[in-house]
């Protein structure tokens, strides 16, 4: 019997159901918003009006001169909205929710968003082509057009996408709770980190706040796809499992292991079977041409005794020619 975690966890119940959010009103009005929001800042920069100077306001305070204390924990901190690290921490998290609950859900619910992050983020960086605060050549410019990468912010909308997608998929509405208020702290902070540090300008925040709100409000028009998308998987898994080989049985410790029986050696096996039924006695009463049943027996010879066997030289005596004589000889 299993005594691993990994048995213990198959054996508990699973949850009596998943609740996969919809588009209802509350959420479509919350898109609404925001997407006016976004478009509102995406004008102000571009008309290059008081969100534009605010910009510079912040950029020459220099933030991290002012404050130089927390400069060394943020550097670290500002990791939780790279992509890279916190896709990788949250999708060891989810694989194992993934397992426990016998669905691909969460995992592509993951991988959609993060595709969605990917298009509509780097289209706006590539068409904007705003430079950040440490290339800006112009103080009051807008800096846009310029071939940069950097408006909105691509850590912050990370981070509210990669950490909202937790909360997105609670089963529990105490858990959304939770997880929602941590998802909203970790990116809030990492928005003001780049602020703080000057690698991004404010506007490039609060447009990267809107793009990942952006994201986890329009997932549930992506659930059907996901929905088919697992179907077709589980689908595609059970015909690779069908056409795979049974495995071999496992052999008992100690039991002859079978092996291939050389050519020689079968040839030799298949004459002398041959040649014992040619040769075998019949049974008094046996129909010609039938095989006799009876095993061949091979006459015993008579025992001779020491002096009736034949010498182990061919002549001559067997004493050695030159051995001492006998005393009294």
């Amino acid at each position: 019997m299993r005594t691993d975690i990994f048995a213990r966890l198959d054996r508990e119940p699973e949850p009596p159901k998943i609740e996969i959010p919809r588009m209802s009103r509350t959420r479509l009005a919350l898109f609404g918003g925001t997407s006016a929001f976004y478009a509102a800042i995406v004008v102000a920069v571009l008309a290059s009006t008081w969100l534009v100077a605010l910009d510079w306001k912040v950029m020459l305070f220099r933030p991290f001169e002012q404050w130089p204390q927390p400069h060394a924990f943020l550097d670290y901190f500002v990791v939780l909205g790279q992509r890279g690290p916190t896709a990788v921490m949250v999708a060891a998290w989810l694989g194992w929710r993934s397992w426990r609950q016998h669905t691909l859900r969460p995992l592509l619910a993951l991988g959609a968003a993060l595709l969605l992050l990917n298009v509509t983020v780097g289209a706006v960086k590539i068409g904007l082509g705003r430079l950040g605060p440490h290339y800006a050549t112009e103080i009051g410019s807008a800096e846009l057009f310029a071939g940069g990468d950097i408006f909105p912010s691509g850590h912050t909308a990370n981070a509210v996408v990669t950490w909202g997608i937790l909360a997105y998929l609670a089963t529990t509405p105490r858990a959304r709770r939770y997880l929602s208020a941590l998802s909203a702290v970790v990116s809030l902070g990492v928005g003001l980190t780049t602020v703080y540090i000057g690698t991004h300008w404010l506007s490039d925040v609060l447009l990267g706040w809107a793009a990942g709100l952006l994201i986890l409000l329009g997932l549930p028009w992506c659930e059907p796809v996901i929905a088919r998308t697992e179907v077709w998987l589980l689908g595609l898994r059970d015909r690779w499992r069908a056409r795979a080989p049974e495995p071999p049985r496992p052999v008992a410790a100690g039991a002859p292991q079978p092996g291939p029986v050389p050519q020689r050696e079968l040839v030799s096996q298949l004459e002398s079977g041959t040649a014992a039924h040619e040769h075998a006695p019949r049974h008094a009463g046996a129909r010609p041409g039938s095989a006799s049943r009876t095993a061949t027996h091979t006459p015993v010879r008579p025992h001779t005794g020491r002096p009736e066997r034949s010498p182990v030289s061919p002549t001559g005596s067997r004493r050695p020619p030159h051995s001492r004589p006998l005393p009294g000889a």
